[in-house]
């Protein structure tokens, strides 16, 4: 099942277009993204290096997600808009774009890694909420957290490159990967 008629389809309304083509609302757009996702990850990494014990040990981790956790909601409800306004902008170009598609996986996976420690992990936090080392699990989380979040922010940024763009002769894995139809030589 592919999306591409789909992106193909929103490429063609009248607001893709003028958004793509607008000479400030599209760098607005990502100048708010860019912000917005700093917001969101500076306040994650705070919460990751308590959990991996790398800083703010002190400190209770409900104080820090009470604190933090207002600034990392805003952060991402602002970033998950303005995302979705890029992908509106070039919808064609986004989806058949290999470094897209990695970012969509990690961020899946970033969302999951944080349900499994919202719904689970930290359900029992009043048993360890002061203590220095969390458990492993927790821990755990925060790493994946660290590498998910690092990944998302390196294949974000790829996006904008044409290194593997379908107009582009590509390997039969790239071409598969990225969505491409195959070009007639």
């Amino acid at each position: 099942m592919s999306l591409l008629p789909f992106c193909q389809w929103l490429a063609e309304t009248r607001g893709s277009i003028a958004l793509h083509e607008s000479l400030y609302m599209y760098p607005l757009v990502e100048s708010t993204h860019v912000i917005a996702l700093c917001l969101f990850i500076g306040m994650t990494v705070i919460l990751d290096f308590r959990l991996v014990g790398i800083g703010f040990t002190s400190v209770p981790l409900t104080d820090i997600t009470r604190r933090l956790g207002p600034w990392m909601q805003a952060g991402f409800v602002v970033m998950v808009i303005t995302g979705v306004l890029l992908f509106y902008a070039i919808p064609v170009r986004s989806y058949q774009n290999i470094f897209f598609r990695v970012k969509v996986i990690f961020l899946i996976l970033a969302g999951l890694n944080a349900a499994v420690f919202q719904w689970g992990i930290y359900r029992r936090v009043a048993e360890w909420n002061m203590d220095k080392k969390v458990p492993r699990r927790a821990f755990m989380a925060g790493v994946f957290s660290l590498i998910l979040w690092s990944g998302i922010i390196i294949a974000g940024r790829m996006i904008a490159y044409n290194w593997f763009d379908c107009d582009r002769k590509q390997s039969e894995f790239i071409t598969w990967a990225a969505g491409c139809t195959p070009h007639e030589d």
